[in-house]
């Protein structure tokens, strides 16, 4: 049996690293341009961006900036971090080959060993996921309030199970990854807005992508990026664009966290 695999490099469990986004990596640093770096992975501008706000969330550093000003209009490229972690990852890709062309000499696998592995490699699809470190745990009777902090310094306020915390093995100080749903996420134009969700967190929209009945607004909140998928006619009725001011509400039973 010959084995081939794709190597993914995770920050707290949560995929960093993976092939397509290499490829985004390797185009960017070679097109200067968001978009033309897309159309050569192929994948969509939206897409790329989206991959873009996730790696530079989980990674302790920017891996893709924007570049303002000059003749062109600005572009986007790799930071001097973003190049040293896609030299590593060039590295690592070459001693994982090695390794696997040892192991297809010497493995016996059965298929339903095979299919098991498949089973439980999948990976989540809640679109916001931010690295952060745990600074408080208020533990309840049943319920514990987890309050980590993101590189962005907004804390964010989870509320999870006593059990999950256990079986996490969650303590103060460890480096976690907070994730919620951007369709768990209210917008208000109003910073003193009364309601009863935990999480507010002041940001400015940097992109809002639009149909008919939804919309897509990703907020800068200071060093990470969110999203947020609401109606359109929200959208309309709070006079959202981009550059505007907004508070993300997020209830603290929506966030999840991830070791």
């Amino acid at each position: 049996m010959q084995f081939t695999s794709t190597l993914t490099l995770s920050e707290d469990n949560q995929p960093l690293l993976i092939e397509k986004r290499i490829k985004l990596l390797k185009a960017i640093d070679q097109e200067g341009s968001m978009l033309k770096a897309s159309k050569k992975v192929p994948m969509s501008y939206k897409s790329a961006w989206e991959a873009i706000d996730t790696m530079n969330n989980l990674s302790p550093s920017p891996i893709v900036e924007k570049e303002t000003g000059g003749a062109g209009g600005g572009g986007t490229r790799l930071t001097d971090y973003g190049k040293t972690l896609l030299k590593n990852y060039e590295i690592l890709k070459r001693e994982e080959e090695k390794f696997l062309s040892y192991l297809s000499t010497l493995a016996d696998f059965d298929t339903k060993d095979i299919k098991t592995i498949k089973r439980i490699s999948m990976q989540i699809s809640a679109r916001n996921q931010i690295r952060g470190v745990v600074d408080k745990i208020v533990t309840g009777d049943v319920n514990a309030n987890v309050i980590v902090v993101p590189k962005s310094g907004h804390e964010l306020f989870a509320n999870i199970t006593n059990s999950g915390i256990e079986s996490l093995m969650v303590q103060e100080g460890d480096e976690v990854v907070a994730i919620f749903k951007s369709s768990s996420i209210m917008l208000s134009t109003d910073e003193n807005i009364t309601i009863s969700a935990r999480n507010r967190i002041s940001g400015i929209i940097t992109q809002i992508t639009q149909n008919n009945t939804n919309s897509e607004v990703v907020i800068d909140v200071g060093g990470d990026s969110i999203t947020s998928v609401i109606t359109t006619g929200s959208v309309k009725r709070l006079g959202l664009k981009v550059g505007s001011q907004v508070v993300a509400l997020i209830k603290s039973s929506e966030i999840m966290i991830g070791k």
